[in-house]
């Protein structure tokens, strides 16, 4: 059995929210802020390449090899799946450092 835990604050070990996580990814990699301590948290540069691994690589691969569909719009509507649904997981796996 896998658990998955999201990260802590480096400072005082509060876990940020799963939301928190996901909001910071759609707007360029914004910089997370404990709640508690306000300790100001930046993406890791491997937690970028996870992010794009987890998100547009899939989506990109599909769309261009994978794809059994002739028509172009239920590619793109596959392919945007794909894309949320990798999306979903990358809290979980991404990693933030405290900002010195």
């Amino acid at each position: 059995m896998v658990v998955c835990i999201l990260q802590k604050c480096e400072n005082c070990n509060k876990q940020f929210s799963w939301s928190h996580i996901y909001n910071s990814f759609w707007w360029a990699y914004k910089r997370i802020e404990c709640g508690n301590c306000n300790t100001k948290h930046s993406i890791r540069i491997s937690g970028r390449f996870i992010f794009v691994s987890l998100t547009i690589l899939p989506m990109w691969i599909f769309g261009f090899f994978l794809s059994p569909f002739s028509n172009i719009f239920i590619t793109i509507g596959v392919g945007l799946a794909i894309l949320l649904v990798g999306s979903l997981f990358t809290p979980y796996v991404v990693k933030y450092k405290k900002i010195l």
